[in-house]
């Protein structure tokens, strides 16, 4: 298992919520857990529904995924470490104890697909 990020709201998200949400952002829900969307002729998977969204991204196009679903469900991102992933300006930050760090320009990323990190 990855490392997780969670989609996280003040209210709890239920799962009907979810479904009628996801759909004008782009995302489609294969399965009944399985968040998938499209890029390059194929679909992805970017989260997947376990009472609350959680996601175990290998690429910083996941990331962004996340946070772009996230940002449609009036949630945040947050790591399992307790930062949280913000776009400010058109820029990726993750933000913990004060410090923030750039991943880098949203579509930049986003139109780059979703290429595995490397090891």
């Amino acid at each position: 298992m990855g490392y997780e990020l969670r989609v996280v709201r003040e209210s709890p998200l239920a799962f009907a919520e979810l479904a009628k949400a996801i759909a004008p952002a782009g995302f489609e829900l294969r399965g009944s857990e399985e968040i998938v969307i499209g890029h390059g002729g194929g679909m992805h998977p970017v989260a997947r529904w376990q009472g609350q969204l959680v996601g175990e991204p290998g690429s910083d196009w996941q990331v962004a995924q996340l946070l772009r679903l996230a940002t449609a469900l009036g949630a945040r991102l947050v790591g399992e470490d307790g930062e949280v992933y913000v776009l400010r300006d058109g820029l990726i930050e993750v933000a913990q104890a004060g410090s923030v760090v750039e991943i880098g320009k949203f579509e930049e990323i986003v139109n780059a697909g979703p290429a595995a990190w490397s090891p």
